[in-house]
């Protein structure tokens, strides 16, 4: 089991977890190793441009939800370098990035699932 998949484990528990990402498909959103806090999400409220937690064909990421179809039930996740991973069930995803080394996401603390 990876990292990705530990935090996403964690975050579905209903646990906020703050970890270090390596990897450059998310520069400059998020870079290489930098600290981010994802919290459970509320995935009825999940727009494009979140950076939430997913699995997307037996992959986790944290990268970009690129397009929502509440219609099926899924979001497209793709990387911020023009890179699609694919579509998922919202059930799929875990948790959303609240914050990128202390800088608060735009309105992603609104979308936080509370217990």
């Amino acid at each position: 089991m990876g990292l990705l998949d530990s935090m996403a484990a964690r975050v579905a528990g209903g646990a906020t977890v703050e970890f270090r990402p390596s990897g450059t498909s998310m520069a400059p959103l998020i870079h290489s190793r930098q600290l981010v806090a994802v919290a459970p999400v509320e995935t009825a409220r999940i727009e494009v441009g979140d950076i939430v937690l997913a699995r997307v064909a037996g992959t986790t990421y944290l990268h970009l939800v690129s397009a929502v179809d509440r219609t099926r039930g899924r979001v497209r996740i793709s990387n911020n370098r023009g890179r699609t991973n694919g579509w998922t069930a919202l059930t799929r995803v875990y948790g959303i990035c609240v914050s990128v080394d202390g800088t608060e996401r735009p309105t992603a603390r609104d979308k936080v699932r509370v217990p």
